[in-house]
Parts: structure tokens; sequence; C-alpha cells
């Protein structure tokens, strides 16, 4: 069996992220040997101008639509732009990516206001997902931000963020902000956009 092919066949069916331990336990193959077959899998698809992409995600694969036909998909799906996140949003994803597992609570200390609304809108979004509870009074729930997060950084672990500026000084968040404009404004294959949250370059 082709392990390239085999790879192609299981993303494509599945629709989302599956993990490199359970495709190589199921195509009996060693995990270096996955991520060389997917990789160079991504590569043919890039060269040839497919219209499909093969993202690494953390210890995760996943297959999307290539980011230049987002507009055309959007088109014939009839999906619409979800609005933008708003400065809140944007705050409170950035402490949950930067000091992930956190809890509301400690949210909302570092914020100084009431962050659940907002922890609500980034759950609804799929940016951060609850992934257990704190060992403490009450057991308050934990969240970490997702594989949507990645591919809206376009980045494929967390440790490709910027640098976490120092944010005692003014010029702090400013910083931080200019760092993930960057990031986001760099090529990156299979990556999307805030707007493309609801779908909009294809099937996650």
């Amino acid at each position: 069996m082709d392990i390239s092919s085999a790879i192609e066949a299981i993303l494509f069916a599945a629709g989302e992220p599956v993990s490199a331990a359970r495709l190589s336990l199921v195509l009996d193959t060693d995990e270096q040997e996955l991520y060389t077959a997917a990789a160079e899998l991504a590569e043919r698809y890039e060269r040839e101008g497919r219209g499909m992409r093969i993202l690494r995600l953390g210890d995760k694969l996943q297959m999307c639509s290539a980011p230049d036909y987002a507009p055309l998909i959007s088109r014939a799906l009839e999906q619409r732009k979800p609005p933008m996140l708003s400065q809140p949003a944007l705050e409170t994803l950035a402490i949950t990516a930067y000091f992930q597992p956190v809890t509301r609570a400690y949210i909302d200390r570092v914020r100084g206001v009431d962050s659940s609304y907002t922890v609500g809108v980034l759950t609804e979004r799929g940016l951060i997902e609850p992934c257990g509870h704190l060992e403490a009074p009450g057991r308050p729930a934990l969240f970490r931000t997702t594989d949507v997060f990645l591919r809206t950084m376009g980045i494929s672990e967390l440790s490709q963020l910027p640098p976490l500026p120092d944010m005692t000084g003014g010029e702090g968040l400013e910083k931080l902000q200019k760092a993930i404009d960057e990031l986001q404004n760099a090529v990156t294959p299979g990556q999307i956009t805030m707007e493309d949250l609801d779908g909009e370059t294809a099937k996650e």
C-alpha cells in the first residue's frame, strides 16, 4: 500500500485533523516516515497547483482547500463572512494562547473585566476549547487554543508564536499586535484568516 495515497484517502474522508499516532498505527509505520510522506504529498500538491493542501497542526495532519480558492468556495457554497474579532476577543485569545491552559477567572483578572461573553464567542468560532477542569474549589473549566487557531495564525505549533514582549510598558501591546500582524500577513500554505472561520476555505 502506498503510504501517501493512504494518508490522502484518510484525511479526505476524515474532514478534520487526524493524529499522527493514530495514522501511524493504522498504516503500520513510524511517525517520522508518516510525516515525511505527508510533507512530500503536500509539496506535490503545491508544485502541481492542486486545489487541496495538507497541513501539519502540532501532532495532527489535516487536508483543506488551498487558500487561493477561498473566494470561489465562498460563492459556490453561499457562505457569508463573519465579523472580525473585536479588541476584547483578540485580548482574550492572546491571553489564552500564551498562558494556556487558563480559566475564565484568570482571563478576567488579566483583562480587568468580565470575559464570559468573549470566551463564549471564541469557543463558538472554534478558536479556543475547554480542556478539563482546574483542581480548585468549584473546579472551573480550563481553556486552550485549537487547531483552528493554529491554521488562523499560519503556524504548526505554539512555539512559532512571536515572543511575548514586556507588557509592563505602554508599548508592549502594540509590539505584540505588530508581531502577530506580521505573522498573519506572511504567505503560509493553508493559512486561513479570521474572516474564514465559518468554513470559507474548505471543510475542516
